[in-house]
């Protein structure tokens, strides 16, 4: 066997002469050809939890089969397999999850090949449930006579019958067929392909297809990834499993100190599926905060629209291409048909950052109207217009061409619930605002704000506020921007935008987080005569924006959200939430206001339902000890007091029905 010395050079053998291994099998096994069978992310974990983790692995399996056909599934090397850590499942204190293999899958009776010369070491049968089936171990050598070992799992015993140790089988030998599922431990058919630089004197059947977490920097030595035989391309999934500490301190050392963890005790976060992420040690956390993963963290479809553009081409939108005519097409389709020009980029930055621009070009002036507490975006514009973060901590105030408006917050504000048009009353502060521009010889340039507010806590806007605050901002010749970057593409429920929602109609929208369910993408919509001004003779280029990867995720969101119904979801799902939350304000006083649109939720926390004084405090502990039960929350607001509530739309009503009861006992727990 080799000493460990001869590991990096057998692997620098390996990686210099790939081209000299022969196909396992005669099908195509290129990226064109091929897509990944993540069983890391399988759903199936989710809805059917009596199941264990085998019958659990296996159906989500089929299922993805009839997905991807005709194409080969490929099951990821080093990937975190903790479906495999069920409740039902056999339990070890410590469970073998990280996969040494690539799987193959391909239906029974699929031939196998020998991919280079070699001896035959060992062939059995592990006939247990859920084992290997047929097995066969191939021995070969470097042109320096250094020893490795190719494993090949779940193969038709009878296939193999004839095969005898010292055997010797030159490149391109049929070894076997795959084996059915009554044959093959009730797997799916396919091949567990493993390559080996040591066979650690254990027996046949003793040989170990899964490893540790806490061990995998050595096993990743012994069986190293066998895509250097496979040649597919990017299939590994080689986790990390550095410890926390040793994350924090490598943070430290190289990430600008401005990156911020949420909690207390950070959380290391290695998978998401649907509305849950799972830290390393395979914990699940109910994702209540993330409006990013629009439709779900890893949706399929998603993967499966990446992977499959990827695979072919990506580049910028300079050629033509289906994926971005047929994307900008469907986007404007639910979009008010005045703003039929798109312009796509790639982030809420940048898609606030060119609406500005756009508003520059068209008017001439400088001068944008914003709501208090508000915030767009990071870019240095943007800051310039972001009350949110000017104000706050290390912001440098308010520049002279920025101007903000009264937050309309009937709540807390100067105009409360119930006062006589709330919402109109707020705009007077923008019509107060536009005149004193024009008593300065000055004039707007734009008007922006999200259709409900955000950062400003969670607060949509009282009735009629956007319409009159647009109408004082365009009698002077202003343009009207509306942020949907947060709260766009049916979060609200009842429309697919929220400005919508304000029957209002904006002359510029920008999209972002959502629109690529966690794909860096985002885009700009306008009416055509503002992109006509636009265009005076200096290129606008994006490289990025548009490419076709980005349009065939963007299409894959849209498809989602019309054939989950999302919209449908967020509005019986946001109902649930706030009739639920609401409840809970009449049993525990510190609940001071509950309000949203579908999905997108506040919950203000006070100390005084009289003076309405605000409880940073207790919201910080109801959120570490809502962690502490399983569940990911933030905060929002000027005062830090609000809890946000804006999961993947996908949540369904057992979901948040859990939710609810968890909060209620934390809120019992912690009193008063």
């Amino acid at each position: 066997m080799p000493t460990h010395e001869h590991v990096p050079h057998l692997q620098r053998w390996l990686d210099f002469n790939n081209h000299r291994f022969g196909p396992v099998v005669r099908v195509p096994l290129d990226r064109a050809h091929v897509a990944i069978m993540d069983a890391a992310v399988a759903p199936d974990r989710l809805t059917h939890p009596s199941r264990n983790g085998g019958e659990n692995l296996t159906n989500w399996w089929l299922q993805r089969q009839r997905e991807i056909a005709p194409r080969t599934g490929i099951g990821r090397y080093g990937e975190d397999r903790g479906t495999y850590d069920h409740p039902e499942e056999p339990r070890e204190e410590n469970p073998r999850k990280i996969h040494h293999a690539i799987d193959i899958f391909e239906p029974a009776g699929t031939e196998i090949f020998a991919p280079y010369p070699a001896f035959v070491e060992a062939q059995g049968v592990d006939a247990s449930r859920h084992g290997f089936g047929g097995i066969v171990v191939l021995r070969h050598e470097t042109d320096a006579g250094v020893p490795f070992w190719t494993l090949y799992g779940h193969l038709a015993p009878a296939s193999i019958a004839a095969l005898t140790p010292g055997q010797r089988v030159a490149k391109g030998d049929r070894l076997a067929v795959l084996a059915s599922p009554a044959e093959n431990g009730d797997w799916p058919p396919h091949l567990h392909f493993q390559l080996m630089t040591h066979l650690m004197g254990w027996q046949l059947l003793d040989i170990i297809g899964i490893s540790w977490a806490s061990q995998w920097e050595l096993w990743r030595e012994i069986c190293p990834d066998p895509n250097i035989i496979l040649g597919i391309g990017a299939t590994s999934a080689a986790p990390v499993l550095r410890s926390k500490k040793q994350l924090l301190a490598e943070r430290r050392r190289h990430l600008a100190p401005s990156f911020s963890l949420a909690y207390e005790e950070p959380l290391k976060i290695v998978r998401g599926a649907g509305c849950h992420l799972y830290d390393e040690t395979g914990r699940a956390y109910l994702d209540m905060v993330n409006n990013v993963a629009h439709v779900g963290h890893c949706h399929p479809r998603i993967l499966e629209a990446t992977d499959r553009q990827m695979a072919l081409l990506n580049t910028n939108s300079r050629y033509l291409h289906d994926n971005l005519t047929t994307y900008i097409r469907r986007l404007a389709e639910i979009l008010p048909p005045e703003l039929s020009v798109i312009y796509l980029v790639n982030s809420g930055s940048e898609a606030n950052d060119l609406a500005l621009r756009l508003a520059h070009a068209h008017t001439k002036a400088r001068d944008v109207v914003v709501v208090d507490h508000g915030y767009h975006g990071h870019l240095s514009s943007l800051i310039d217009i972001s009350p949110y973060k000017f104000d706050g901590k290390g912001g440098e105030g308010r520049p002279a061409h920025t101007w903000v408006a009264e937050m309309p917050d009937p709540y807390r504000g100067r105009l409360r619930k119930g006062d006589k048009d709330v919402g109109p009353a707020y705009a007077d502060s923008v019509a107060t605002l536009v005149m004193d521009m024009v008593a300065l010889g000055r004039k707007p340039m734009a008007f922006i704000a999200e259709g409900i507010q955000g950062c400003g806590g969670q607060i949509p806007f009282p009735h009629d506020y956007l319409a009159s605050a647009y109408q004082h901002v365009r009698r002077e010749g202003g343009l009207c921007i509306a942020d949907e970057v947060q709260v766009g593409f049916g979060r609200v429920g009842t429309h697919w935008w929220a400005f919508e929602t304000q029957g209002i109609t904006p002359d510029i929208v920008t999209m972002g987080k959502p629109i690529g369910a966690g794909h860096p993408m985002a885009a700009v919509a306008t009416r055509p005569e503002i992109a006509a001004s636009f265009a005076s003779g200096m290129e606008y280029f994006n490289t990025f924006g548009g490419n076709p990867v980005s349009a065939a995720v963007g299409l894959a969101v849209l498809d989602v959200i019309r054939d989950e119904r999302l919209l449908h979801n967020a509005r019986a799902r946001g109902e649930q939430l706030m009739n639920g939350l609401r409840q809970l304000a009449t049993r525990h006083l510190g609940i001071g206001d509950v309000r949203g649109l579908g999905l997108f939720i506040g919950v203000e926390f006070i100390k005084s339902r009289d003076t309405l004084q605000p409880d940073p405090a207790s919201l910080k502990s109801v959120i570490e000890a809502m962690k502490g039960a399983g569940v990911l929350l933030s905060s929002e607001g000027p005062h830090n007091n609000v809890l946000k509530i804006k999961p993947p739309l996908v949540i369904n009503e057992a979901e948040c029905a859990l939710f609810l009861s968890l909060l209620d006992r934390t809120l019992r727990d912690l009193g008063p």
